[in-house]
């Protein structure tokens, strides 16, 4: 659990049978309900002996991965983990419709619009909208962390795949990461991503996947990116040296799609390296020490200690490390909500306005998106609701739970928990161990924590 002072200085995480036994003795009081930080009463920074933490981030185009974690001798254990769920897509969906619908503005028999797009000047630096989103939000609770908890170092991936080595179909001389036992992951990261993880043969997933040459090297096949697929381990063995034409002669529809996804540029990939490369020009702004690695980096890592796959491990496992002795059993889930909209009217299903929302957010002390407490002691909705309350002018709001909605609770018998800022919490359990090394004293989901 996160831990500050009486002033509201980060101290040590500590573990969460210890906070409740602060607040229970009256000692701490809830400064936050999610994710969960406590202030105690009698403790200042100059009463504790601090030791620091440490964050490691796996950006992502979709979602991005944070882990607060502590180090001693090479050996990491994860204390908190956070899964941040990006609106990216969201955002280049509707700057995508805003486009069109300007376009068919253009084209109308109306009035002369000059064009605009010729006499703007774009920034160094710039990035598109969707891509600054993950920057900014990623930023927000590396912010977030750093006002929960004493950091003092920030750990995160600068690149996930190394393009020019893709092109060129061999290793980069001098790049340590493609030396010795790292030799060949940014490739496999890579090829795993475009091909989802699934053999381009038979579409198997879960099983054991080889990276097998489209074109057969004693066809005359290259090394090159654009000549590698996965398959499964029959499928490859079936396949051999046969060209891919003669393999899939009786099923010319999947010929045609793997050559087609074989031939992808690597824009997507750019994209993910651009989004890694301003983030940690961001994190560089900072008075934190910075330490970067590579995707590759960090599944070598997760192969040598055994953890399965997911964003948060991920990112525990960025950068130099010897091994990890434990993480946490439940990961926060972070969805970018956003805090409203600048819309003032609900339509139809043909576009028509059906009504206009009020200009005021409030009703009765409360925001749509606010989480809260609502304790009803008889009639129908009698019980104890908590989650997200949707308020009404009427004075009488829906609460959105995890068992479903709640409508019509009279704001008298709700308390606020915590206001809205524009994200929404969940959580779910992390991946389990596989026991490649021993796990903790209290099994597989165990943290440490210190005062």
């Amino acid at each position: 659990m996160f831990v500050l002072d009486t002033h509201g200085h980060p101290l040590d995480p500590c573990h969460p049978a210890r906070a409740r036994r602060l607040l229970a003795a009256g000692r701490a009081v809830v400064a936050r309900h999610t994710p969960f930080v406590i202030r105690l009463k009698n403790r200042t920074v100059a009463d504790s002996a601090i030791q620091g933490v440490q964050v490691s981030i796996d950006p992502g185009s979709k979602r991005t991965g944070l882990t607060v974690f502590t180090e001693h001798g090479g050996s990491r254990t994860g204390l908190h983990s956070v899964q941040l769920d990006h609106q990216g897509g969201q955002i280049r969906d509707k700057l995508t419709k805003r486009a069109a619908l300007r376009r068919g503005r253009r084209s109308r028999n109306l009035r002369y619009r000059a064009p605009r797009f010729s006499n703007r000047t774009r920034p160094q630096g710039w990035l598109a909208p969707s891509l600054r989103h993950r920057v900014d939000t990623t930023m927000s609770w590396v912010g977030r962390l750093r006002s929960w908890a004493p950091v003092i170092a920030v750990h995160v991936e600068k690149v996930a795949f190394d393009t020019h080595t893709m092109s060129a179909g061999k290793p980069l001389h001098g790049a340590q990461y493609q030396q010795g036992t790292l030799a060949g992951y940014e490739v496999r990261e890579y090829l795993l991503e475009k091909w989802r993880r699934t053999c381009a043969y038979c579409g198997a997933t879960g099983v054991p996947l080889n990276i097998d040459h489209i074109q057969p090297r004693s066809r005359g096949g290259s090394d090159q990116i654009n000549n590698l697929t996965l398959a499964c381990i029959p499928c490859n063995q079936t396949k051999n040296a046969t060209p891919v034409e003669e393999f899939l002669k009786t099923r010319p529809a999947l010929l045609a799609k793997i050559l087609k996804q074989a031939k992808a540029s690597l824009r997507d990939a750019a994209a993910v390296n651009v989004t890694r490369w301003a983030l940690w020009r961001a994190l560089e702004a900072t008075d934190l020490a910075v330490a970067t690695a590579s995707g590759g980096q960090t599944k070598w890592n997760r192969s040598r200690t055994g953890a399965p796959k997911s964003h948060t491990l991920d990112a525990l496992h960025v950068g130099d490390l010897e091994t990890v002795t434990g993480w946490p059993g439940a990961v926060l889930v972070v969805k970018a909500t956003g805090r409203g909209t600048y819309c003032r009217t609900r339509t139809d299903k043909h576009g028509f306005p059906r009504l206009r929302l009020p200009r005021i957010k409030q009703v009765k002390g409360f925001a749509t998106g606010d989480l809260v407490r609502a304790t009803v002691a008889n009639g129908k909705k009698a019980g104890v609701h908590t989650g997200r309350v949707a308020v009404r002018s009427t004075g009488r709001f829906n609460i959105t739970t995890r068992n479903g909605t709640v409508q019509g609770i009279s704001h008298r018998h709700i308390r606020l928990l915590q206001r809205a800022d524009g994200y929404g919490y969940t959580t779910h359990p992390e991946a389990r161990h596989r026991s490649v090394f021993p796990p903790g004293p209290e099994g597989p989901g165990f943290h440490a924590g210190g005062n």
